[in-house]
C-alpha cells in the first residue's frame, strides 16, 4: 500500500492540474505564513479538494488568511467568486501570465496548503521554468557562459534528485535547498543557459545524482564524508585552486557555544572550552570535543557540521584560538564550487570539463520530459 501511494505521489509531479500545461512539474515551497496576498492579472480558476470551485474572467487580488480549520480567502474588490473558509488546499491558476505572492511574480501557479494552523504557500511550476528563477539567485548573470550552463545542469539534476522528498513539496524557495526568486529575477543570459542545456543532467549508475554544489571551497572542495558522513563516489575532495578562498574571523562565546547544543537538543550546563580533535582530507573540522559541567561532549560529523554553522561559521575549513574561529571559503563545500568553476572557466574549461572535474565518474546525459496524455 505505501509503495502505490508513493507512484502515485510521483505520478502527481509528472502530471499538472487538468487543463494546465503538460510536463514535468516541480513544487517549491515559497513561504510558511499565516498571512497573503495574492494577485493574479487576468483570467484564472481556482481549484480545491473536490475539484474547480470556480473560473474568474478577470484580475483580481485575494487575501488569504490561516483560519481555525482552514484557508481563509477574502478579496481586496469584491465581489470575490470564492470567500471563507474554504478547506486545507486551494489553487490559483493562471489562464496566463504570473501568480504574484506577497508582490513577487512566478510561473506556473501557486497551491496553498493549510498545515496546523499555518499556510504552506507552494509555487508547482515546470521544471525548465523553475530554473529560469533558480540560476540569478545562484550565479551572477556576469560569469562565464560555460559556468551558467555547468549551473544549469546540476540545478536540473539536484532537482530531480529530490521530487518526492516531501508530501507536500520538493524544493524550498532558500539556501537550505538552492535560491529561487522567480519570474521577477530571469535575465537574457540565465534563460539562454537553461534552454541551451535543456533536458542535461548528470547520472551515476542510471540515475539523477545528488548534485549538491556551494559558493566557495576555499581552495578545496570537501567530501561528502567529511560533511555528511556519508560516502559518495562523485563527492569527493578535490583542490580548487581558482576560487575566491574568502577568508574570514567569527568570534564566539562559551554561551553561544551552549546555545548552539542547546539547538542540536544537548543540554550540557556552563561550557568550559571547546578544542578542534581531528581534520578531514581537505582539511574541515570532522570532530570537536566541548568541555562542560555535564562533562566532555564529543561532536563528529554529520553534527559537528551542523553544530559549527549554528555558530555563524560560514564553512567547517577553520582553524580556532580560544573562542574564535578563522577560515576560508563559504558554505559546505561539497560538489561545484561556483567561485572554483568561474576560475576553471576563465582559464579556458568548458562546462562538460567543469562538471566532469568536480563531480567525477558521472555521466552527462539527457532526461526525457515526459508530456501528459
Amino acid at each position: 500500500m505505501r509503495r502505490f501511494f508513493l507512484v502515485l505521489l510521483l505520478l502527481a509531479n509528472v502530471f499538472a492540474v487538468r487543463g494546465f500545461a503538460a510536463g514535468l512539474q516541480v513544487r517549491v515551497l515559497l513561504d510558511v505564513t499565516d498571512l497573503a496576498t495574492v494577485q493574479i492579472a487576468g483570467r484564472h480558476s481556482i481549484w480545491g479538494w473536490a475539484g474547480r470551485l470556480a473560473t474568474v474572467e478577470r484580475g483580481q487580488t485575494y487575501q488569504l488568511l490561516a483560519g481555525t480549520h482552514g484557508i481563509e480567502v477574502t478579496c481586496s474588490a469584491p465581489p470575490c467568486a470564492v470567500q471563507g473558509e474554504v478547506g486545507t488546499l486551494l489553487s490559483l491558476v493562471p489562464a496566463g501570465g504570473l501568480v504574484r505572492v506577497n508582490g513577487s511574480g512566478y510561473r506556473g501557479y501557486l497551491r496553498v496548503l493549510w498545515r496546523d494552523g499555518r499556510l504552506l504557500l507552494v509555487n508547482r511550476v515546470g521544471l525548465e521554468d523553475y530554473l529560469r528563477g533558480v540560476l540569478p539567485g545562484e550565479v551572477p548573470a556576469s560569469f562565464p557562459t560555460a559556468v551558467l550552463r555547468a549551473q544549469a545542469i546540476i540545478a536540473r539534476t539536484y532537482t530531480l534528485s529530490r521530487l518526492g522528498s516531501n508530501p507536500d513539496y520538493d524544493l524550498c524557495s532558500t539556501s537550505k535547498c538552492q535560491v529561487y526568486l522567480g519570474a521577477d529575477a530571469e535575465t537574457a543570459r540565465h534563460d539562454r543557459a537553461v534552454s541551451e542545456t535543456a533536458g542535461r543532467v548528470l547520472a551515476y549508475d542510471g540515475k539523477p545524482i545528488s548534485a549538491v554544489y556551494h559558493a566557495d571551497s576555499g581552495g578545496k572542495t570537501a567530501s561528502a564524508e567529511e560533511v555528511w558522513g556519508s560516502n559518495v563516489p562523485y563527492l569527493k575532495s578535490r583542490s580548487d585552486p581558482w576560487s575566491l578562498s574568502r577568508r574570514w574571523r567569527v568570534k564566539t562565546s562559551p554561551e553561544q557555544v551552549e546555545q548552539a547544543l542547546a539547538g542540536l537538543g544537548y543540554q550540557v550546563g556552563t561550557v568550559a572550552s571547546i578544542k578542534v580533535m581531528e581534520r578531514g582530507v581537505s582539511g574541515r573540522i570532522v570532530e570537536v570535543a566541548v568541555n562542560t559541567t555535564s562533562g566532555r561532549l564529543v561532536l563528529r560529523v554529520p553534527k559537528v557540521s551542523r553544530f559549527l554553522r549554528a555558530l555563524g561559521l560560514p564553512s567547517t575549513l577553520a582553524t580556532l584560538s580560544g573562542w574564535t574561529f578563522s577560515g576560508r571559503g563559504s558554505g559546505h563545500g561539497v560538489g561545484l564550487s561556483q567561485w572554483g568553476a568561474r576560475g576553471l572557466a576563465r582559464k579556458g574549461w568548458n562546462y562538460r570539463e567543469i562538471l566532469a572535474y568536480y563531480y567525477p565518474h558521472t555521466v552527462l546525459t539527457h532526461y526525457q520530459l515526459k508530456a501528459a496524455r
